[in-house]
C-alpha cells in the first residue's frame, strides 16, 4: 500500500437477511435484502439528515418497503435528476422518490439481465437473451420503445459510449450502432473471467481482459495512454476520480487514473459482495453489513505522497485541489516539485531535477547554491532559505565564493584558478549541462523583463522624468551592451546572474561556441567576473564579444591587437590555439566607424603598414572624412599619408577633394626636391634620371586636376625638373611656354607633339574654337622660329609665378578650354589660301617667320628645325590648318616635301567637295517634292450647295464670298472671316497694352 486514499468505516452492521444489491439517494442508503424488501439507512444523527452525501458514522434503519420486489433485485440505481429509482429485477421497474412509489414497469423487460442507461438523454437500454432494446423516457410516467436490434449471443456487459453502445458478449467486445443496429468488432475478452465494460467520465470505456482494464475510446479504438493492471480479474469496477476502485476475489483494490495507474491501496474485507459509487463515497455491501470507503482529504493524501517521496502522484493530487484554494495548491505545487527536485538531484538525475526546479519558478540563485564553483556576482535578490518554507527538511547548500560585485578585489578572482576549480572537477558533466538547459529555460523571460526595463528606462530618460547630468550619471547600457547595471534594476541584476551563470557553465561543458553565442546575442553577463574567468581559460574570442557588447572597445582592440602580435611572434608569451591576423582588427573596426571614428583612426595605424588596402577600404566604407583621415595621417604616421592619398585615389578618383589631390602632389614635390638637393650636392644630377616617387609625381601631375600649379611652380628649381615644369605650365594654359621646353630644354619633339595630342583631343569635348588646329600652329611656329620663343623664356616664366593668382596672362592663342568642336569643319580650297589671315590669337602677323622679324645673317635658316615641322604636317594633316600652316612655312620650303601633307589634305578637300555637292542636289530635290506635295493639297474641290453653312454665323453661305479653311471641310462667308481676325488682332492688341 502507497499511501490512504480511502479511509474504511463501517456503517450498517447485522442485517437479518442477505444483502443482494446497494445504492443510495442523498445521505441515506438503499439495502435491498434476499426476501424483496428494501431498507432505508439513514444516519444515527437527526442532525446529519439535512447534508446530501454519505455520512461518516453508523447507519439505523429508517424504515422499510416489504413486498418490494417479487424476485431478488439484480441490479439498482437511483436517477438523482429525474428523482427516480431504476431496478432490474424480473422486469425494469421505476420508483419515483422519496416515497417508491412505481412509475412504469416496462414488462418487455422480462427476463432482462443486464442494462445502460443514458442520463443526459433519458434513453435506457436493456438485454434479454439474444435480443437489445432500446426506451426512451417521455419525461412523464411512461417510456417509449425506440428500437430493437438482435445481437449474436447474451450481453453480460454493456455501457453507452455517445450514440452508440458497448456490448460484452460470450467472449468478445462489439460496438453496436444504436441508429442501424450495425456491429462492429473490438477484440476478444478474456478466457477467465466475464467481459466487462465500465464508462468513466471522460466518455472513454474500459473493458477487462482478465485482469488487465484497456482503454478505448468510444469508436473501440485503443488508446496509448496504456493499461490498468489488476492483480486478479475483477468483477466490478467503479470510477471515482482520481482513483478506480476494483473488487477483487479476495480484496477491494484502488489505482490511481493516471498513467502508469499505480497500486495506491488496498482493502481486505470478508465476503464483499457488491461495491457501489456513491457521491462522496465507494459503499461496500458484505453479506450482512454495509462499509463506506470515505476519501482522505487531497491535502492530508498529499503531505502523505510527498513524505514518502512518490512525488509524481502528489503533483497530480495538487491538480485535483479545488479553485477556491488556488493560492494552497501554488504552495504545495512549488514545495512539492523544489523537494522532488532534490531528490532527484541526491540521486543523480539532474535534468529531471531542473525541469521540477523550472516548475517551481524557484529563483535562480536559489539552484545555483547547488553548484559553488559557479562564481556570480553578488545580487539583492538572491533566495532566502525561509522563503520556502515547506522545504524545511532541506538545507541549503553554502556558496563558496558567490559574493562577487562589481567593486571586488582581485584577489577573490585569482582564487576561482585554485579552490574554485578544484570545485569544478568534482562536478559532473551531465550535472552541469542540466544546468545549461534550466538557464537555458529560464533565459527568455528573465532577458525579456529585463530588456522591457532597459526600454522604459530609456523612455524615461528621453521624457526627462529621471535626467541626471553627464558629470553625475552612471553609464549606461548601450543596445547591446552593458556597462553597469542600476541597484534598482531587480530583472537586469537576475539577468545578470543568469548570464554570468551560464557562461561559466557552457565553458566548464566545453562549449565554446555556444558560449561565443551567448556572449554575441543581448546578454547581461558581468564584466569583471567573465573577464577573469574567459582569459584564465584562453578564451580570447570570448572576451573580445564580451568587451564589445559592453561597449568596451579599447579595451577589446587593445587585447585584439596584443593577440596579433603575439599570433606573429616565433615566441608567444600565450597560448593561442588559433592565429590573430590584422584583418580581425579592421573588422572589428567597421561598426564603429559611425559611432567613434577617432578610436577607428587610432587602432588603424597599427594595420595600415600590413593591410593597407583593407583600411582605407575601412576608411571608405565607414564613410569617415577623408580629411580628418588626412589630418590624423599627418601627425602620427606621415609616412602612410602618400600611401593612403593614393589608394584613396585609386579607388575612388572623384571622391577626393582638391586639398587631397595637392596634398598628395606637395608630397611628391617635396621628396623629389630632397633627392634632386642630395643629386646636385653630389653634382650628380640628371635631368633624364627618373625614381618612381618622380615617376609617380609626374603621373599625378598630369592626372589630377585638384592641385593648384601656380603654388608648385614656384617650389621647382630654375635649371631642372623641366617636365615637371612643362606639365604645370600647360595646366596654366601657357602651352607657347610649355612647347617651349619640351623642344627647347628637352629636346624632345616626341612629348611636344603628344602635348599638342592631348590639348586637341580635350579641346573636342568643349565649346567649340575657331581654329581647332591652333597648338600645332603654335608648335609650328616654335619649330620655325626658335630665337623667338626662347627669347626672355625665364623672365616670362618668373612674371607667371610671380603674378597673383586669376591674373595669370594668357598666351597668344585659343587657351585649352577654348577648343572646340571644328574638327567637322573642312579645310578651305588651296587656291584662296592666299587670302586666308591668321587670326590676332595665332601669330604676331600674317608674314612667315622666314620673311622679316629675324635677320638671316644674324640667326640662319639652318636654326629653323624645318625637318620637325614636316613632320608634324605629315603625321597630324587631318588636325591643321592648311592654308594658316602654308602660311608659316618659309619661302624656301620645297614643294616636294610637303607632298605628305598636301596629299591626303587635297584629297579629302576634294572628296569633301564632291560629297556637300551631291548633298545640296539632294537638298534641291527634296525641296521639289515638298512644292509639289503643297501644290497638291491646295488643289482640293469645295462643294457649295443650298443647305451649306457659315460655322461662323450659322446662316446659308448662298451665293456670297465664302472662305474654306485648311482642313477643307469648315466653310465660313468672307465678311464673317474677316471680322474674326479682326476681333483676334484687336484682343491681341488690347492684351499687349495691358502688359
Amino acid at each position: 500500500m502507497v499511501h490512504t486514499a480511502y479511509d474504511s468505516l463501517q456503517l450498517v452492521t447485522n442485517l437479518p437477511n442477505k444483502i443482494d444489491c446497494i445504492s443510495s439517494y442523498g445521505p441515506n442508503l438503499l439495502i435491498s435484502s434476499s426476501d424483496g424488501s428494501l431498507q432505508i439507512y439513514a444516519p444515527q444523527s437527526s442532525t446529519s439528515s439535512s447534508d446530501h452525501h454519505l455520512q461518516k458514522e453508523p447507519y439505523v434503519l429508517d424504515r422499510s418497503v416489504n413486498g418490494f420486489s417479487k424476485r431478488p433485485i439484480l441490479a439498482m440505481e437511483v436517477l438523482e435528476s429525474r428523482e427516480l429509482l431504476l431496478s432490474l429485477s424480473d422486469s425494469i421497474s421505476f420508483h419515483k422518490l422519496p416515497n417508491f412509489e412505481t412509475l412504469a414497469v416496462i414488462t418487455k423487460a422480462k427476463g432482462a439481465n443486464v442494462y445502460a442507461w443514458d442520463d443526459k438523454r433519458g434513453f435506457l437500454c436493456f438485454a434479454r437473451q439474444k435480443r437489445l432494446f432500446i426506451f426512451r423516457h417521455d419525461g412523464g410516467r411512461g417510456f417509449v420503445e425506440v428500437k430493437e436490434f438482435g445481437v449474436p449471443d447474451t450481453v453480460k456487459s454493456m455501457s453507452w459510449c455517445g450514440e452508440n453502445i458497448c456490448l460484452g458478449i460470450r467472449r468478445e467486445y462489439t460496438i453496436l450502432n444504436a441508429t442501424n443496429g450495425a456491429l462492429s468488432e473490438v477484440f476478444p475478452s478474456g478466457r477467465i473471467a466475464p467481459p466487462l465494460v465500465v464508462s468513466l467520465p471522460t466518455g472513454e470505456l474500459l473493458l477487462g481482459k482478465d485482469n488487465i482494464g484497456v482503454l478505448v475510446d468510444q469508436n473501440g479504438k485503443l488508446l496509448q495512454e496504456g493499461r490498468i493492471c489488476w492483480s486478479e480479474a475483477p468483477s466490478i469496477v467503479v470510477i471515482q476520480k482520481p482513483y478506480a476502485t476494483a473488487l477483487l476475489p479476495r480484496h477491494i483494490e484502488i489505482r490511481s487514473l493516471r498513467v502508469p495507474y499505480p497500486l495506491i491501496q488496498t482493502v481486505v474485507l470478508r465476503d464483499v459482495r457488491r461495491i457501489h459509487q456513491g457521491k462522496n463515497a465507494v459503499i461496500v455491501a458484505l453479506n450482512n453489513s454495509v462499509y463506506g470507503l470515505f476519501p482522505v482529504p487531497l491535502g492530508a493524501q498529499i503531505i502523505q505522497l510527498t513524505a514518502s517521496g512518490n512525488f509524481e502522484e502528489a503533483l497530480a493530487l495538487c491538480k485535483l485541489l479545488p479553485p477556491e484554494d488556488s493560492s494552497l495548491r501554488a504552495s504545495k505545487e512549488q514545495s512539492i516539485h523544489i523537494r522532488y527536485a532534490h531528490y532527484l538531484f541526491e540521486n543523480g538525475s539532474y535534468e529531471e531535477a531542473m525541469e521540477h526546479f523550472v516548475a517551481s519558478q524557484v529563483e535562480i540563485t536559489y539552484v545555483l547554491s547547488l553548484y559553488p564553483s559557479i562564481i556570480i556576482p553578488k545580487s539583492s535578490v538572491a533566495a532566502e532559505p525561509d522563503k520556502f518554507p515547506d522545504v524545511t527538511g532541506e538545507a541549503y547548500l553554502s556558496r563558496a565564493s558567490s559574493g562577487m560585485s562589481d567593486d571586488m578585489d582581485s584577489s577573490h578572482l585569482l582564487e576561482y584558478d585554485e579552490s574554485s576549480a578544484l570545485e569544478s572537477k568534482k562536478m559532473s558533466h551531465n550535472t552541469l549541462m542540466a544546468l545549461v538547459k534550466f538557464l537555458q529555460k529560464k533565459r527568455s523571460t528573465i532577458i525579456g523583463k529585463a530588456a522591457a526595463e532597459g526600454t522604459e528606462e530609456v523612455i524615461s530618460d528621453a521624457v526627462g522624468h529621471t535626467f541626471v547630468s553627464y558629470e553625475s550619471s552612471r553609464p549606461k547600457r548601450s543596445s547591446k551592451g552593458r556597462v553597469h547595471i542600476p541597484l534598482d534594476s531587480g530583472a537586469r541584476e537576475t539577468a545578470a546572474v543568469l548570464d554570468t551563470a551560464l557562461l561559466q557553465a557552457l565553458l566548464l561543458t566545453g562549449q565554446s561556441t555556444a558560449a561565443l553565442d551567448l556572449l554575441k546575442s543581448l546578454n547581461y553577463c558581468d564584466v569583471k567576473i567573465c573577464e577573469e574567468i574567459l582569459l584564465n581559460g584562453n578564451h580570447y574570442f570570448c572576451v573580445l564579444e564580451l568587451y564589445k557588447c559592453n561597449s568596451l572597445h579599447r579595451e577589446a582592440l587593445k587585447l585584439l591587437h596584443q593577440l596579433v602580435e603575439e599570433s606573429n611572434s616565433n615566441e608567444p608569451k600565450i597560448d593561442l590555439t588559433q592565429k590573430f591576423k590584422p584583418e580581425m582588427i579592421i573588422e572589428y573596426l567597421k561598426p564603429l566607424c559611425g559611432i567613434d571614428p577617432m578610436i577607428v583612426l587610432e587602432f588603424s595605424m597599427l594595420v595600415l603598414e600590413s593591410c593597407p588596402q583593407q583600411t582605407i577600404e575601412l576608411f571608405l566604407s565607414g564613410n569617415i572624412p577623408a580629411d580628418l583621415v588626412n589630418s590624423y595621417l599627418k601627425q602620427n604616421a606621415p609616412n602612410m599619408q602618400a600611401t593612403y592619398l593614393e589608394l584613396m585615389l585609386s579607388m575612388n578618383e572623384h571622391g577626393i577633394s582638391g586639398n587631397l589631390q595637392n596634398e598628395m602632389v606637395q608630397i611628391y614635390l617635396s621628396e623629389v626636391l630632397d633627392w634632386y638637393a642630395d643629386l646636385t650636392a653630389q653634382k650628380k644630377w640628371d635631368e633624364k634620371a627618373y625614381t618612381p616617387t618622380r615617376k609617380k609625381l609626374l603621373s599625378a601631375l598630369e592626372g589630377i586636376s585638384g592641385y593648384t600649379p601656380e603654388v608648385l611652380l614656384k617650389r621647382l628649381p630654375k635649371d631642372a625638373l623641366y617636365e615637371e615644369r612643362a606639365i604645370l605650365l600647360g595646366k596654366m594654359s601657357q602651352h607657347e611656354l610649355a612647347l617651349s621646353i619640351y623642344v627647347h630644354k628637352l629636346h624632345v619633339p616626341d612629348l611636344a607633339l603628344s602635348y599638342c595630342d592631348r590639348v586637341y583631343e580635350s579641346g573636342l569635348h568643349q565649346q567649340p574654337a575657331k581654329t581647332p588646329g591652333n597648338i600645332y600652329l603654335t608648335l609650328l611656329q616654335i619649330y620655325l622660329n626658335p630665337q623667338k620663343t626662347t627669347k626672355d623664356f625665364e623672365k616670362r616664366i618668373n612674371k607667371i609665378v610671380s603674378s597673383p593668382s586669376g591674373a595669370t596672362p594668357k598666351a597668344g592663342w585659343t587657351s585649352l578650354k577654348g577648343k572646340g568642336r571644328g574638327l567637322g569643319k573642312k579645310i578651305a580650297d588651296i587656291e584662296g589660301a592666299e587670302d586666308t589671315r591668321i587670326s590676332a590669337s595665332g601669330t604676331d602677323s600674317g608674314k612667315s617667320d622666314g620673311d622679316g622679324d629675324v635677320d638671316e645673317d644674324e640667326e640662319g635658316i639652318s636654326k629653323i628645325m624645318l625637318d620637325e615641322v614636316l613632320d608634324v604636317l605629315s603625321q597630324r594633316w587631318d588636325r591643321v590648318h592648311g592654308a594658316q600652316a602654308l602660311k608659316l612655312l618659309p619661302k624656301e620650303t620645297k614643294l616636294q616635301n610637303l607632298i605628305p601633307f598636301l596629299g591626303p589634305l587635297l584629297r579629302k578637300t576634294s572628296e569633301a567637295h564632291r560629297n556637300f555637292s551631291i548633298i545640296k542636289r539632294l537638298r534641291e530635290s527634296e525641296n521639289l517634292q515638298a512644292k509639289d506635295e503643297l501644290y497638291s493639297q491646295r488643289k482640293a474641290d469645295v462643294k457649295i450647295t443650298a443647305d451649306s453653312m457659315c460655322s461662323l454665323c450659322n446662316k446659308k453661305i448662298g451665293t456670297s464670298v465664302f472662305a474654306v479653311y485648311p482642313n477643307g471641310n469648315t466653310l465660313v462667308h468672307f465678311v464673317c472671316f474677316r471680322d474674326s481676325q479682326s476681333m483676334k488682332a484687336t484682343g491681341k492688341g488690347s492684351a499687349y497694352r495691358r502688359r
